[in-house]
């Protein structure tokens, strides 16, 4: 499937894409992912998460990104954080990075994080920082390369309540000699 999606930034988050966000984010909570909300997960909780998102990308704050399948729905979403405090100006925080489940272990996430990545080092970033609570995920960000700093235990809760581990990962990021070339 990684040939056939597409990773767009979303400049704007109109209907359209607030309805296919919303989808992610709900199917993901629903299937367990610990990224910030419980259970019940309600539409309107979303909507109201992607609106204060909407309104932090216009004020240049953060960068949402969209992985669409080949009909144009979204089926995955990643948020790089830019604005961070004065003396972290060359760090960024990867965040909700979402995969609906019907699209997990085709390439999407790889593809997103990779966008991620290149879309922060274009904003001046050198260094990104992440969490998760999923192994899968702990699997994926191994293979692209971050490292895992560590594991606080009883850090969040899951959707359905009970406490749950989060590993810490960072990564530098460096120009490297293809990108160079295209600059």
């Amino acid at each position: 499937m990684a040939g056939n999606i597409q990773i767009r930034t979303l400049h704007t988050i109109d209907e359209r894409a607030l309805q296919g966000l919303s989808d992610v984010l709900v199917d993901c909570v629903e299937g367990g992912a610990s990224v910030s909300f419980m259970l019940p997960m309600t539409r309107a909780k979303a909507d109201a998460f992607w609106r204060n998102a909407a309104a932090s990308v216009a004020r240049g704050e953060r960068v949402v990104l969209a992985a669409e399948d080949a009909t144009g729905a979204i089926i995955g979403t990643v948020t790089v954080i830019l604005q961070q405090p004065e003396n972290q100006p060359h760090r960024g925080d990867i965040a909700k990075m979402l995969v609906h489940r019907c699209a997990r272990r085709q390439g999407v996430g790889a593809a997103l994080l990779l966008a991620a990545e290149r879309c922060a080092l274009a904003a001046g970033k050198t260094l990104l920082v992440l969490d998760t609570a999923s192994a899968e995920a702990e699997r994926l960000y191994a293979r692209q390369g971050w490292q895992r700093c560590g594991v606080i235990p009883d850090y969040a809760l899951l959707p359905d309540g009970a406490p749950c581990a989060t590993t810490i990962y960072y990564k530098f990021l460096h120009l490297n000699h293809s990108a160079q070339a295209s600059m």
